[in-house]
Order: C-alpha cells, then structure tokens, then sequence
C-alpha cells in the first residue's frame, strides 16, 4: 500500500507531499490543475523512462519519493531480502531526474538500477489511464488478461522457459549442421596442412642454426685465413708466441735458483704456453673441418626456403608453425566428433520439443476453458455499469507455421512463440442486434473505460497488486452510469487501496478519503498544491465539480445530499 508520496520540482509541481491511506481515495481538481502529472510521478517510482524534460524549469533535478507498506506481499518481502534489503523498513523508493540526464535510483537509501527496481515493483501497484486503457486493445495484453484471470502465469511461464531454451538450441544446431556440409572440404585443407609441416621435420630452434651454419660458409675463406695466421702467430712461425714463452720460462726458473720467489711466475708461464698449445691443436682442427662446400650452402639455402615460407604460411615463426600444428590437430578431433554433437542436441531438442508441444497445448485448453467464464463474468460486469446485453467474447486464432519454419519450434501445425500457440481478440456487440467487432473498432471512450473497470474488478480477486490507481476512469461517462462506476470503485476499495483521478461528483462522493488540486501562480510561478479535505471542504469541491466556479446555494445542498447519501 502507498503509504506516502513527496515531489519536487516535477513539472508544475514545486513541492508536494501526499498521505494516503487504505480504502479509496479521490484526486479531483480543475483541469491542468496537475492531477495526472502526480500519477506520471508515481509511474516513474514504478520504473517508468525518465527523461530530462520532466525537471521543473529552472531547476537542476527533480526528485520524486514513495514509501510503501509491504507486509501482505510476500513476493515483493521475497525480492527485497534476496537483495539485501530489510523488508521491515518498508520500501521506500527515491528517484532522483536531473536535467543532464544523469538519473538516479534509490531504494532504501541505497544506489539501485533500474533492472532492480522494476523488478521489484512488477507487482506493487497498478495504473490504469489513457495508456493502459489503449494497451487493452493489444492482442498481448487480452492474452494477459486471460492468462492472469486464470491463474496460468506459472504455465505460461514454464513455456517462455521452454521456447528460450529450444531457441538457442536451434541456432546451434543449424550452425554444426552448416558447418558438417563444409566439413569435408575442411578435414582435406587440414590433412593437408598437418602432412605440410610434418613432412618437412623441423625441429625447435632450426632456422637459427641454419642461418648461422651459411654465415660460416659464405665466409669460410676469409676464417681460414683467419686463423691459419693465428696458428701462426701462436706456434708455428719462427719467433711465435709459444717459443718466446718458453724461452722465459727457462730465464725465471734459473733466476728463481737465486730467488726462490720468482718460481711461481715461471710455472705460470709455463702453464700459459701449454695452453696456447692446446688452443693451436683446437684450431688446427678447426682448420681441417673448415672449407668451401658449395652444395652444402645450397642444400641450407633451400632449406631455409622452405623454413620460410612455411613460417610465412603458418605464422611467421616456428613456435607459431608448432602452435598451429596443435591447433590443425585439435581441429580435426573436433570435427570427427561434429555427428555426435549433432545427435546429442536432436536428442536434448527433441525431448525439450515435446516438453512445449505438452505446455503450450494445456496452456491453450485452459486459456480456452477460462475465456468462456471471463466473458460471462464480463458481461455480468458490464450489465451492472449501465451496459445491459453486451456481448462479450474471446476469439481465438493460431499462426499455422511457414514452410521453412524449423520443426522444433511448431506444435500441432502451428508456429508457436514464447506466449505459447494463441493469438486472441476480446469481441464485443454494445448494441443489440449488432454483431459482434474488435474492441478496437466498436467502443466509445465510455465503454472503453467500464470494460477496462470491469476488467480490473474481475482481477482484482487474483491480482496481486494492492494498490490499483485509475486515471480517466471516469471518460466518456457521466450521470447514472458515473455512480454506478463509484460504487464499483468502492466495492474495489474494500480489497485494494484505491487512488482515483475524476472529475464526476457522482464517482468523488464515494471516496474514503478526498484531496482536491489546485494551481496558483506565485512570484510570477505557477504551482500545483495539494490539500486533504475536511467535511466542509468536501461538500464545496462536489459543489465545485457540480457547478464550476460558480457555486451557488442550491450546488451546495444538492453536494451535501449527495454526500449524505453517497
């Protein structure tokens, strides 16, 4: 139940705040007076699209509060705690709209989405104006209808499940089957691939070894001499290195007989020219490996080649040749399991298929079966809100499927949607005599809005909303068809709480509760105020809504009687 509403700078509105209570409460007011704006508020604490043009000019941001009281509604005391929110507090929803369209959303006191808060409150309150009145002439919104009166929500929602599982499911297997004709093709271009690089037997790191292996050869000449002086210089020319070390190392070992001391650099370089001689055999050996092979330069230019464009073909390296041979061979394991994914889905989509064939059928016998009573219970409806002998039924159609429809999403011939098979029409004949039309071709504004109100006082039984607001109830309509729409409205009232927009004394007098609207200007502003009436202040407001501006003697007894005997 709306428990309190505050708005500021919505609008008109510079600053309002509104406490309601259970039972019906009445809105009236001239019109412009700002009426409906206070429901555009409360559709916007509801998740509505909020949009900049709503701040009040020369405002930066408008903010619109709602507390409600939520103790007799366990799914939305579910909800709330699910999300960590304390359902004791009450829900108190702060929407804050600001010209840079920067909006925010706040639920107990905490930043929320606007997921969250619609999903909260799917089920707080319901409004029904111009908006809700044209979306009755919606085949979806008839479908809902009918699913709500026959309390097939849970089975209509066990079909959307079913379909958006099969859907997907669909997709995949037209992908894998698409991909199967291309399979042959695919499995040579990889056996291909795969022979390619094993037939060429690479190993890790031979490109760097290949490359370094030609340098030498293509350099092999000017490395023999290299080190054919080397050898040279260190031991076989007259005067090399190693004689003259030699050559020292018997002067210190002969001075070291007077100086003991000198002994150890004699030894060092002694071991110095051992090792130079080492060297000189390790380059003599160089030497005689050394040498200008041509055909073995060629043979490496061909096979760095063939390296090349294999790296070029397959990634531009070997660790990329390496991975993408991985990758072909992986491939081609997938590929031979292809038909066993193929069958594994038709089997999953076969068995989910009679699952919906199953759903959707009982959804569509039962929507059938209750459609039957809701427009007897219409008529009824109609009959008591000054519409004798309506006609009133529901027609049911279904889309046979296309030729190319995918036979998984078809029950009994007929294309089926996450609604279930059924396409309806709520059928109506005001008129005596006259055959039964679309509701969208027949009715006035008047009968539009006690069809839409006979809706709402079936479903009020089921519906499970607390608090149900009307918005141009009262269109079209007026004298004794105005009172019989307030009493319907009150009988409403004793088991939801009701907000209603009038402008009919005969509907207003049977508000619990009554606040009037009214606009005044004020340094040069307009502003929207709102005030709860008292006894007195109500019986001039029906006067008011009796005579207009001009309340005369005789408006304020006929408002008072009208009050009396309401």
């Amino acid at each position: 139940m709306l428990q309190e509403l505050s708005i500021r700078n919505f609008a008109i509105i510079d600053d309002l705040k509104i406490s309601f209570s259970g039972g019906l409460t009445v809105l009236s007011g001239e019109t412009g007076a700002g009426k409906s704006i206070i429901i555009n508020a409360v559709n916007l604490l509801l998740g509505s699209r909020a949009t900049a043009k709503l701040v009040r000019t020369g405002c930066d941001a408008a903010e619109l509060e709602a507390l409600f009281q939520i103790k007799g509604q366990p799914e939305i005391v579910r909800m709330m705690k699910e999300n960590e929110y304390d359902p004791e507090e009450g829900l108190l929803i702060r929407r804050i709209i600001s010209r840079t369209d920067r909006h925010r959303i706040y639920i107990n006191g905490r930043l929320a989405t606007i997921q969250l808060l619609n999903m909260i409150t799917e089920n707080l309150a319901s409004i029904s104006g111009q908006h809700a009145h044209q979306g009755l002439l919606k085949e979806d919104q008839q479908l809902a209808v009918i699913d709500q009166f026959g309390g097939l929500t849970d089975l209509r929602e066990a079909v959307y499940r079913c379909f958006h599982e099969i859907v997907p499911l669909v997709q995949r297997l037209n992908d894998l089957k698409a991909k199967k004709l291309r399979q042959t093709e695919h499995i040579q271009l990889l056996e291909f691939q795969k022979k390619e690089i094993e037939a060429a037997g690479i190993s890790p790191g031979e490109d760097s070894d290949l490359e370094q292996e030609r340098t030498r050869l293509k350099n092999s000449e000017a490395l023999f001499q290299a080190v054919h002086d080397c050898i040279e210089t260190l031991y076989d020319s007259q005067g090399a290195v190693v004689e003259h070390l030699l050559q020292a190392t018997k002067d210190l070992e002969k001075a070291a007989l007077i100086d003991p001391a000198l002994a150890m650099s004699a030894k060092r370089i002694s071991g110095t020219a051992f090792e130079i001689e080492d060297i000189a055999e390790e380059l003599r050996t160089y030497l005689k490996n050394i040498a200008v092979d041509e055909s073995r330069l060629e043979g490496i230019e061909d096979r760095l080649n063939t390296l090349t464009k294999l790296k070029r073909k397959y990634g531009g390296t070997l660790d990329a040749l390496f991975s993408r041979q991985e990758t072909i061979e992986q491939e081609l394991s997938s590929l031979t399991g292809l038909t066993g994914h193929i069958e594994d889905i038709e089997k999953k989509l076969s068995r989910l298929h009679g699952t919906l064939v199953e759903l959707a059928t009982t959804l569509s016998e039962k929507r059938k079966q209750n459609a039957k009573i809701l427009a007897g219970r219409v008529e009824n409806e109609l009959a008591a809100l000054k519409m004798p002998r309506t006609q009133f039924e529901v027609s049911f159609q279904t889309m046979p499927a296309e030729a190319s429809a995918n036979p998984y999403l078809i029950v009994e011939r007929n294309a089926v949607h996450e609604t279930g098979i059924d396409r309806v029409s709520f059928l109506i004949a005001p008129n005596v005599g006259e055959p039964l039309k679309d509701l969208s071709h027949i009715v006035s504004g008047g009968e539009l809005s006690r069809i839409v109100l006979a809706l709402k006082a079936i479903l009020a039984q089921t519906e499970a909303v607390e608090t149900i607001v009307f918005d141009e109830v009262d269109a079209g309509i007026g004298g004794s068809v105005a009172e019989v729409v307030g009493k319907k409205l009150s009988v409403l009232a004793g088991r939801h709480q009701i907000i209603c927009i009038t402008h009919l004394p005969q509907i207003a007098k049977f508000g619990d509760h009554h606040f009037s609207i009214s606009k005044h200007v004020s340094d040069g502003r307009t502003k929207t105020l709102i005030q709860r009436l008292n006894s007195d202040e109500r019986v001039k407001e029906i006067a008011r809504m009796l005579g207009g501006e001009k309340i005369t003697k005789a408006t304020m007894v006929h408002a008072r009687e009208m009050l009396d005997g309401g």
